[in-house]
């Protein structure tokens, strides 16, 4: 069968399969279990009232539960056994994984990412944000800053790798230098300053999606606002400063969460330009050290890095629902 008819199925079966079974369940509910007849009619009816939202959100409960809870569990047992998977051990994996020091290394490297790579996305698109709508081609330029959010990571380092290239005639930072008289040099083997310099690639890509949300975000400001301080003397940046950023600081503020979950999970960018070599491991290409030797230390890697993810990610739920409001 073709991956074509496949799909086509799949769409008929999951729509059609979807419009069946809430048919079948508000039939089921409304004619057998709490039928709208009788003495108990009332009743049944503000009992079936009840029960429907909870019958409509069972598929999507036991979906969660299937691929979200099962696996969550079934990931903490695994990371308390030995490699084989036949023996439990405890906290045996995870007392190793905080006695090596590539782990703190990794840990280390991951708290730099967080701190450094939101931070500059937030920024740079709050400041192109703000530039771009004062121009008349903003939107062309706009169109520019989001196009790397349409390139895949390993893509976007693909791309750097001929930036950072150790070839004059194709690495650009190399060509600066030989423009200069200094000698070729490989950007992302130079210690510590390397994890920099792939934490631009991300930047790089991240600066689009921050500028979109943060830009409807200014245009969101009542123009009285902006009237008032003007009238009363603000200047541009007491304006912005000011009157602007405290007004949209919770949307900055979920940005800033969204692209730090994304960052906490980072992987890609790493393994293709560096594979975690040249002191720029991080927890995920940590793990893929031990996928193939080791599943029990590599689950409690996988654990330790949702241990890390589920503070921000609650965090920026949070913001979200008073966004809301």
């Amino acid at each position: 069968m073709s991956p074509l008819l496949q799909g086509v199925i799949t769409i008929i079966v999951g729509v059609f399969g979807c419009v069946g079974y809430f048919y079948a369940a508000n039939l089921i509910l409304d004619k057998v279990i709490f039928p709208a007849r009788g003495p108990q009619a009332g009743r049944n009816i503000n009992r079936a009232t009840a029960v429907r939202p909870w019958l409509f959100l069972f598929p999507a409960i036991f979906a969660l539960s299937l691929y979200l809870v099962y696996p969550v569990i079934g990931s903490l047992w695994r990371s308390m056994h030995n490699r084989a998977g036949d023996e439990f051990i405890g906290l045996d994996n995870y007392g190793f994984l905080f006695g090596d020091p590539e782990f703190l290394q990794a840990l280390l490297n991951n708290a730099l990412w967080a701190l450094v790579v939101p931070a500059a996305a937030t920024f740079l698109g709050l400041l192109v944000a703000q530039l771009t709508d004062r121009l008349s081609w903003g939107n062309i330029a706009k169109s520019l800053i989001f196009m790397p959010m349409a390139i895949s990571f390993v893509g976007a380092s693909l791309i750097w790798k001929f930036v950072y290239a150790g070839d004059p005639d194709i690495g650009i930072i190399n060509a600066m230098r030989d423009v200069i008289g200094l000698d070729p040099m490989d950007p992302v083997q130079v210690p510590f300053w390397n994890n920099f310099f792939l934490m631009a690639i991300l930047v790089w890509i991240q600066t689009g999606f921050a500028m979109v949300i943060l830009s409807a975000a200014l245009r969101g400001i009542p123009e009285e606002t902006v009237e008032a301080a003007i009238i009363d003397g603000a200047n541009p940046f007491q304006l912005f400063f000011k009157i602007k950023v405290p007004q949209i600081m919770g949307t900055i503020v979920v940005v800033w969460t969204t692209i730090t979950i994304l960052v906490l999970k980072v992987f890609d960018i790493v393994y293709t330009m560096t594979g975690g070599n040249f002191g720029t491991q991080i927890l995920p290409s940590y793990m893929m050290s031990f996928m193939f030797r080791d599943d029990g230390r590599a689950t409690a890697v996988a654990v330790v890095i949702m241990i890390v993810v589920l503070p921000v990610m609650i965090w920026n739920i949070r913001q979200a629902q008073k966004e809301m409001r």
